[in-house]
């Protein structure tokens, strides 16, 4: 499970680019009942989205040319820039040099040798997210790649991340569960899967990691998501072991998995498939 106790390595902050930031704001708080905060015009409109008072992510407007509205996932780190220089010299690329936000910690946007992007965050003042792990909040990280050897060992160099694979059913290869370095299988943080290029159209071919959140109930939420102008990839439909779960999107086309689990899930994989 993701916890708020950030170790190395573990996802500790999402954000999101939109090209639209209201209605991208209108469709969250429909669906998972986030609210908007935005940062004025001192930050470009970058805003934070809270549940319940706590910080769940935040929300800004695409700044890369020709990017895709996406969700980011940015990963703990005690330094940005040797992340940045290991991130480089395993064949990566450094998209954002590492920048201190205010004091409040020093980010860096990134992307691996097979071209996902992902980035980090080395905290300051702020840890990250508030709230993780409940309905309405961040509960999984994915990667799908087309090399999951690779990627594991990529992200193994650069986190020290713990890996253990385990069969898909129906024999469709294997998903590669992520727990942070030291920890038990307990605080087990996310996957990776291996797909052909041709299954990730949605990024051209190219890896991409994207969130899953947390609901109380995926058939309801998927109709929030398609009442609210969504679109549903695959699902709802039941995952043994894992829970009901809908992979979706946003109206501006951004990815991410809707996942009720079932109650001896424990922390299993998520958006398997």
């Amino acid at each position: 499970m993701i916890t708020t106790d950030f170790r190395p390595g573990s996802p500790c902050w999402i954000d999101l680019g939109t090209p639209d930031l209201g209605a991208t704001a209108g469709f969250y708080r429909a669906v998972f009942g986030w609210e908007f905060e935005t940062g004025g015009p001192e930050t470009a409109g970058y805003g934070i989205f809270k549940l319940n008072g706590r910080t769940v992510g935040g929300l800004g407007r695409l700044t890369e040319e020709g990017a895709r509205s996406a969700w980011m996932i940015y990963f703990n780190t005690p330094d940005a820039r040797t992340a940045a220089q290991t991130t480089e010299r395993a064949g990566g690329r450094v998209r954002v040099a590492p920048v201190d936000a205010d004091g409040e910690g020093m980010m860096a946007q990134l992307t691996d040798p097979l071209g996902g992007q992902f980035a980090v965050w080395q905290p300051g003042t702020s840890q990250g997210l508030e709230a993780v792990d409940m309905p309405g909040t961040l509960a999984w990280t994915e990667l799908y790649t087309t090399d999951a050897t690779a990627a594991r060992d990529f992200y193994g160099s650069l986190f020290d991340w713990q890996t253990s694979d385990i069969p898909l059913p129906g024999g469709g290869g294997t998903y590669t569960l992520v727990t942070p370095a030291g920890c038990g299988e307990e605080r087990m943080q996310g996957g990776i899967m291996q797909l052909p290029r041709e299954h990730l159209a949605l990024n051209d071919g190219r890896p991409y990691w994207h969130p899953v959140f947390g609901v109380t109930d995926c058939d309801a939420t998927v109709a929030a998501i398609t009442g609210n102008g969504g679109a549903v990839q695959m699902g709802p439909e039941d995952m043994e072991g894992v829970g009901r779960l809908a992979v979706c999107q946003d109206p501006s086309g951004a990815d991410f998995v809707a996942l009720a689990p079932a109650s001896d899930a424990g922390g299993s994989g998520a958006g398997q498939g």
